[in-house]
């Protein structure tokens, strides 16, 4: 498949999948959490299309997590720059992690991921959202069934990422969770966008980039379809699994 071909697949890919789960319709109002890395880039501009087509409202919310002061800032007026440039109205949230997880004793990654979806709630109500739009991608889930399987799950963490969920009275969808990081990129180069890239996604200290940079690696020395397995069993899983 040569390169303009692989890049149309991965916009069908994405308009199939969207069709399945039917994540978008008429007159809702949709917010797209925005980091400015590459997959949160890819989501934003997917949605903004799919906007025009279907005709509903997307806004973007880029959460500041108060860990690496400059690059910190950097990272939120990208996000704000790159909502301007598609026409997408933008809000920006500031939340403590050091000090969240300092009162529940929590680890930073888990009070981030607390912060994060506790502000991306309070943007989604202030918008008049139903829907909080995610970026994860098909190696994402892969990731979180290894994580799961290395802290110890039943059959459901098996799972890994799901398609929908509810958060409160919204429901998270992942309309990028049938491509990989690969596709993400291959949609940037495409449609000519710029990201920036988040420097702690190279610290394996954090357990998900451990996973990530050295332990998937590893083992794709030895099955090099172990991504594809792993995400055929997960499909396969969901058909028996109640509530998946």
């Amino acid at each position: 498949m040569n390169t303009t071909d692989f890049r149309a697949s991965v916009w069908q890919t994405l308009i199939k999948f969207e069709k399945q789960n039917a994540f978008f319709k008429p007159k809702i109002s949709v917010l797209v959490g925005l980091s400015g890395g590459a997959d949160s880039v890819t989501l934003l501009h997917f949605v903004k299309q799919m906007s025009v087509k279907k005709h509903f409202n997307v806004y973007a919310c880029h959460v500041h997590h108060g860990l690496r002061a400059g690059t910190a800032d950097r990272d939120a007026k990208f996000a704000r720059d790159i909502a301007k440039k598609l026409d997408v109205p933008f809000i920006l949230k500031k939340v403590n992690v050091k000090a969240l997880a300092k009162k529940e004793n929590l680890s930073t990654e888990h009070a981030a991921r607390k912060a994060r979806y506790a502000a991306l709630e309070q943007a989604a109500k202030h918008f008049g959202c139903t829907k909080i739009a995610l970026a994860h991608h098909a190696d994402d889930h892969v990731e979180t069934i290894f994580l799961n399987m290395l802290r110890g799950t039943k059959a459901k963490g098996l799972l890994g990422i799901p398609v929908t969920r509810k958060l409160g009275k919204l429901q998270i969808i992942r309309p990028l969770l049938c491509i990989t990081k690969k596709e993400v990129l291959a949609y940037i180069k495409a449609n000519d966008l710029s990201f920036i890239t988040d420097e702690t996604n190279f610290d394996d200290t954090y357990t998900r980039n451990w996973v990530r940079t050295v332990l998937l690696p590893m083992l794709e020395k030895k099955q090099p379809q172990i991504r594809k397995h792993l995400l055929e069993m997960s499909k396969d899983l969901s058909k028996y699994i109640k509530n998946a």
